[in-house]
C-alpha cells in the first residue's frame, strides 16, 4: 500500500507506508490527475472576496472596481490598462487558456470566519479556481489556509503582516503587497532624518495580527535607531472612538504617537489625536510627531488636514510616473472617475499575474500555476522591477515613503512621494519570518 504527496513542483510521489509493504519507486506527472474546479466549458471562474462592510469598506470597494477592470482587460474588453506595459505578453486579450473569465463575490466584512465562510461558498457552490482578495491579514491569513486545504491559488490582496508570507505561509498563497518588515526598513532612515535619535514613541495597535506585525517592526526599527518605546497598547478593530487611548498619551512623557491602524481606524484615530492637541504640542523640548506607518490615499482623503506633515509608508501611488501606473491610473480613471488606491492597484495586478502565470503555464492547475509565478521576475506593473520570490511568495520590489502633502491640489492629491526605498534596501532571507510554505494542493 502506498500513499502520495503532492511536490513543490507538482509531482505525485509514491511512497510506501511503515509495516504495510514497499511500493514501487514510480513518479508520475500531476497532469494525469484532476485538480480542484478544473474548469469544463468556456469560462473560467474567479473569486473576489473583499471587505464590503467593516472598518475596511472604502478599502474593499476600491479593490473590487480594479478586479472588475482585470476582468475586462484580460477578456480583450476596454483599453488593456497595464497589459500594454506589462512586460510578459503571454495574455492576449483573449481571456485565459482559451476561456472567458467570469467572477463571483464575496463579502469579507473583515473577519475571519466570515471571509472564510464566503471563500468556501466560492469555490464549493460557484466553482472559483481562484480566490484573491481581502483588506486584513487576518483575513488573508484564514483564506489562505482555507485555499490551501481546499486546493485552489490564493493570490492575497491587502494584507501587511509579517506572517501572510513568513509563520502562516502556504504554498498556494502568493502575496504581491509588501509586509510590516519591509516598511520599517523603508521608514527607518527618513524618521531618524526628519525627527532625529532621540525620541521617546508611544504605539497605539490594531489588536490583531497585523496590527502586532506593524508594531514590531516599527519598534525594530526604531529602536535601533535609539528611540525609546514608552508604550504599546492594543485597540480593538471597528473602535470607532479612540479617546480613551489617546487621552493617556498626553501626559506619558512620549514625543512620538505611532498609530498602527489602517482604514477608517486610522482616520478616526489620528483625526482625533489631533483634536486633541497632540500634533501641536511640545515635548522633552520638542515638536511632538505622529507616524503612520502604512498609509493609503483612501485613508488619508478621509482624514483630510489632519495627515498633513505626517510620515507612512505605501506599496504604490497613483501620483508615479513610471509607463504601468500611467496607464493603470488612466484607465482606472476613465471607468469610475477617480484615480485609483493602493489596494486597487495590488489587486489588480493579483488577477493579472495569476492569468499570466495560468497563460504560461497552459493549465489552471495550482501546481502549474504555482510554478509559473515561483522565481517570476517582471516589470511594468507600477512598482518597477519586481519578483515573486520563489522561497516564500512574497513580492520583492521598491517601497513608498510619503507623507501627507501640505497643499493639496485636489482632493485627491493627499500624499507625497519622499523617497522610493529601493528593493536592496529593504529585502531580507525568507528564514527571517519564519514557517514553511509546504507542497502545492491541487484538490480533487
Amino acid at each position: 500500500m502506498s500513499k502520495f504527496t503532492i511536490s513543490r513542483r507538482g509531482l505525485l510521489k509514491s511512497t510506501a507506508i511503515a509495516g504495510v509493504g514497499i511500493a514501487a519507486p514510480t513518479i508520475l506527472t500531476s497532469r494525469a490527475w484532476g485538480y480542484t474546479n478544473e474548469p469544463t466549458g468556456g469560462t473560467v471562474t474567479f473569486g473576489f472576496n473583499v471587505p464590503q462592510t467593516g472598518a475596511y469598506a472604502d478599502e474593499g470597494a476600491d479593490e473590487l472596481r480594479a478586479y472588475q477592470l482585470a476582468v475586462e482587460h484580460i477578456n480583450g474588453e476596454g483599453d488593456g490598462g497595464m497589459l500594454n506595459t506589462f512586460s510578459s505578453k503571454a495574455l492576449r486579450g483573449n481571456g485565459v487558456n482559451g476561456k472567458k473569465v467570469v467572477f463571483v463575490t464575496g463579502d469579507t466584512q473583515t473577519k475571519s470566519d466570515a471571509a472564510r465562510a464566503s471563500a468556501k461558498r466560492m469555490i464549493e457552490k460557484d466553482g472559483a479556481v481562484m480566490i484573491t482578495g481581502g483588506s486584513s491579514s487576518g483575513v488573508a491569513i484564514a483564506v489562505q489556509g482555507l485555499c490551501q486545504d481546499a486546493g485552489v491559488i490564493f493570490m492575497a490582496g491587502l494584507t501587511h503582516s509579517n506572517d501572510t508570507t513568513g509563520k502562516d505561509k502556504r504554498a498556494n498563497g502568493f502575496r504581491h503587497f509588501f509586509n510590516t518588515e519591509m516598511s520599517g526598513a523603508a521608514l527607518g532612515p527618513v524618521l531618524e532624518k526628519e525627527f532625529g535619535k532621540d525620541r521617546v514613541a508611544y504605539h497605539l495597535t490594531a489588536d490583531y495580527t497585523w496590527g502586532w506585525s506593524q508594531e514590531g517592526s516599527i519598534k525594530k526599527y526604531s529602536e535601533q535607531l535609539g528611540w525609546q518605546t514608552q508604550a504599546a497598547v492594543r485597540t480593538p478593530l471597528g473602535a470607532g472612538d479612540f479617546s480613551q487611548y489617546i487621552t493617556p498619551v498626553l501626559n506619558s512623557g512620549a514625543d512620538v504617537l505611532v498609530l498602527n491602524h489602517y482604514g477608517r481606524d486610522m482616520v478616526n484615530s489620528l483625526t482625533q489625536a489631533v483634536q486633541f492637541g497632540l500634533r501641536d504640542k511640545q515635548v522633552n523640548g520638542k515638536d511632538f510627531a505622529i507616524v503612520v506607518p502604512l498609509y493609503s490615499r483612501l485613508m488619508a482623503q478621509g482624514a483630510g488636514e489632519n495627515v498633513k506633515g505626517i510620515y507612512g509608508s505605501t506599496n504604490w501611488h497613483w501620483s508615479l510616473q513610471d509607463e504601468g501606473s500611467k496607464a493603470f491610473v488612466s484607465s482606472f480613471g476613465k471607468k469610475y472617475g477617480f484615480p485609483p488606491s493602493q489596494a486597487a492597484h495590488t489587486t489588480y495586478c493579483q488577477a493579472l499575474l495569476y492569468a499570466d502565470a495560468a497563460q504560461r503555464a497552459g493549465t489552471f492547475r495550482p501546481s502549474g500555476v504555482g510554478a509559473a509565478m515561483e522565481g517570476f521576475k517582471f516589470d511594468g506593473l507600477g512598482n518597477g522591477p519586481t519578483e515573486y520570490r520563489a522561497d516564500d511568495h512574497q513580492c520583492f520590489k521598491d517601497v513608498l515613503v510619503v507623507k501627507g502633502k501640505e497643499n493639496p491640489t485636489s482632493k485627491f492629491d493627499v500624499l507625497e512621494v519622499v523617497e522610493i526605498t529601493p528593493r536592496a534596501q529593504v529585502e531580507y532571507p525568507a528564514s527571517l519570518l519564519g514557517g514553511e510554505l509546504g507542497p502545492y494542493n491541487d484538490g480533487a
